[in-house]
């Protein structure tokens, strides 16, 4: 409510400066969009109240648990993919809660919080600012197809994700590591400018070490 009247106070402002009539723009918001946000918000309230949200901690522990890369490599893509088929405000809401109460560490809460940002790029029902978007675009005449949408989401978003994700595991600390104790020697032969040889021992790094 505290929204709405914010809302409300904006638009007499903007219209008190164009000299319009109150309230005209008040007509091209999309209030069609208030009921859905707030179903999704039951959604959530009744998935924790069955008790699927406890579930999705236990097995988001015990992934964390075992490896903490993995477990947020797949939280982030599950999250990606929820938010495209559920939408990411519920996606969010149901990750934050399950992020909590299975207290997860920072990396796989920042995948998360990827998969919650990025991931909706991907299909039209994926965040609630492209549903607004298009429905703005419509009331001008532009139309975008659910398949065009999805086909550059694939081409622009999935890569981005990717390396976002990849980026978490990086400043984790779960790259493969450089350490003396994997330098392995080789010898090199170099020549000298007056024909001498001599045998230059060097050392490069082993990549042997994978991710955790």
């Amino acid at each position: 409510m505290t929204v709405l009247v914010v809302v409300c106070l904006v638009v007499v402002n903007i219209n008190h400066e164009n000299r319009k009539k109150p309230f005209a723009h008040l007509a091209e918001i999309s209030w069609a969009v208030l009921p859905l946000v707030a179903g999704l918000f039951v959604l959530v309230e009744g998935l924790q109240r069955t008790g699927v949200i406890n579930s999705l901690a236990q097995v988001l522990h015990a992934a964390y648990q075992h490896s903490a890369t993995h477990a947020g490599w797949w939280s982030g893509a599950a999250v990606a993919l929820t938010s495209n088929l559920i939408n990411n405000l519920p996606a969010g809401l149901i990750a934050g809660s399950a992020l909590a109460t299975a207290h997860a560490p920072t990396q796989v809460a920042s995948a998360a919080l990827i998969g919650v940002d990025l991931g909706p790029n991907l299909a039209v029902t994926g965040s609630l600012a492209t549903i607004l978007w298009l429905n703005a675009l419509r009331r001008d005449g532009i139309e975008v197809s659910a398949l065009s949408f999805l086909k550059l989401g694939i081409v622009v978003a999935t890569p981005a994700l990717i390396a976002a994700l990849a980026s978490v595991a990086m400043m984790s600390g779960a790259w493969p590591e450089l350490s003396l104790s994997s330098w392995v020697p080789v010898q090199v032969t170099s020549r000298w400018r007056h024909g001498r040889r001599r045998q230059v021992r060097y050392t490069v790094r082993s990549w042997h070490r994978g991710l955790e």
